[in-house]
């Protein structure tokens, strides 16, 4: 794809000279190009092969205050000038918005660092196939109540994203990533009981992803470890969030200090900012230039320069998360969180939002608990965001004594984020990055769990 950048970016420039001659006072071009190959094995048979490649390009142009944005797949040189002369008359017909516009020129990214982002390996679809056959081989081996599974996928994909705009910035970054999911079920024969285990790794670099071998082990000790489940009596216990579920209650915060929930007043952290929302063992960073990352790029999605914004501090809300209308909305500059897919109008979304890490191991948390629950899978999706009210169906293992003793399911987890994040105690020491919303295991004090 390397070929096409100089093409790509001397093309979104020329667009952005025809938008104003056409009457656009500002204009912004991205454009996408990527490829995707995607292989599924079902108890060793190949059950699904998708390869896919495409470029996409898409066209903001703002006249005044008004604005209007389109796409297109077709880059022939009639097309586009079709596109221009359309999304400039479709501009001058929409309401205005005297919050509309790009953002200042000042804050557009100057430098553009290697984030080491992209791997050149290219995998054929006969690598990929036996890599997913090992890693279901390994769930199958591992243990003999392992007698099915829902498959193995094995994705890679590399892309690249070239952003130009009238201030006279152009900028562009590549990426790719490659990972591996197994998918085992494991059965009791006893009781006729059967249980799905999962697990994966994800890595931008292929030569960093764990072993086909180790992830299909790892799913099918997940597996074997939920035969004969059951459920509990009601009754307020500690819990602890292993990374997974700990990882969807910082996504929920995420949600939360978006700057389009804010000023929408959809979030439970409205006019929260240098509050103390949180127990003071949370810090919380959205690190955009974090190296190798997966949500890393040397600009958002409007060109604005990443970096690493403090989001909590000890406990205390320090900053939201805005792209430059949001921003404008609540009186605050642009963030560096402009999140964009191609023909649609920027929003927000994280770059690499993490829980900074404690200094006890999960086994350390585990051994604190007396009586309570420690938490793997969530289910269904009870939060109000607006309310900050909790309730989500889960699955886990019920601890005693210090000790995983059995595993439980069809039970409730009940709460409100507010006094969740407060009563956090304590904050493992085991933060892996495996998509761009991470945390280390969590112990919250007290929750409803609901069960018989």
């Amino acid at each position: 794809m390397s070929e096409h950048n100089g093409g790509y970016a001397d093309l979104a420039v020329d667009l952005i000279g025809r938008a104003k001659r056409y009457g656009a006072t500002e204009a912004d071009v991205v454009v996408a190009d990527g490829q995707t190959l995607s292989v599924q094995v079902r108890v060793g048979a190949v059950d699904r092969l998708t390869k896919a490649r495409e470029k996409r390009l898409g066209l903001r142009v703002f006249v005044g205050r008004r604005s209007a944005i389109s796409s297109t797949c077709d880059f022939s040189k009639d097309s586009l000038e079709h596109l221009v002369a359309e999304t400039c008359a479709l501009a001058k017909t929409v309401i205005e918005d005297p919050l509309s516009g790009l953002p200042e020129p000042s804050q557009m990214a100057h430098d553009q660092p290697d984030l080491d982002l992209y791997d050149g390996t290219c995998l054929s679809a006969e690598t990929q196939i036996e890599w997913a056959q090992r890693g279901e081989a390994a769930a199958f081996s591992a243990d003999e109540r392992v007698t099915n599974s829902e498959g193995a996928e094995f994705e890679s994909s590399s892309g690249r994203v070239v952003l130009a705009n009238s201030h006279g910035f152009v900028g562009s970054y590549e990426g790719s990533s490659f990972s591996l999911s197994v998918s085992p079920i494991a059965s009791d024969r006893r009781t006729g009981s059967m249980q799905r285990g999962l697990w994966y790794d994800v890595q931008r670099k292929f030569a960093r992803l764990a072993s086909a071998e180790s992830i299909g082990q790892e799913a099918a000790k997940r597996a074997v470890r939920r035969l004969g489940a059951r459920r509990v009596p009601t009754k307020r216990v500690p819990v602890v969030f292993d990374q997974e579920t700990a990882g969807s209650l910082l996504a929920n915060l995420c949600t939360a200090v978006s700057g389009y929930s804010l000023y929408k007043g959809a979030s439970f952290l409205v006019d929260q900012l240098g509050h103390t929302i949180a127990s003071d063992l949370i810090t919380i960073y959205d690190d955009g230039r974090l190296v190798s990352g997966f949500g890393s790029r040397p600009f958002d999605g409007e060109g604005v320069a990443t970096r690493k914004n403090t989001v909590v501090e000890r406990g205390v809300l320090t900053s939201y998360l805005l792209d430059t209308y949001s921003g404008k909305k609540l009186g605050l500059p642009s963030t560096g969180n402009a999140s964009r897919g191609i023909g649609e109008a920027p929003s927000v979304g994280p770059t690499n939002f993490y829980l900074v890490p404690g200094i006890s191991t999960p086994e350390d948390i585990i051994r604190s608990v007396k009586q309570g629950l420690y938490l793997t899978e969530l289910i269904g999706f009870g939060v109000n965001m607006v309310t900050g009210d909790y309730s989500r169906g889960a699955c886990g293992f019920w601890i005693e004594n210090g000790e995983l003793a059995f595993p439980v399911e069809e039970i409730t987890v009940a709460g409100n984020l507010k006094q969740m994040l407060k009563d956090i105690e304590m904050v493992g020491n085991d933060l892996v990055f495996r998509g761009r919303i991470a945390s280390p295991t969590l112990k919250i004090a007290e929750m409803t769990v609901a069960g018989d």
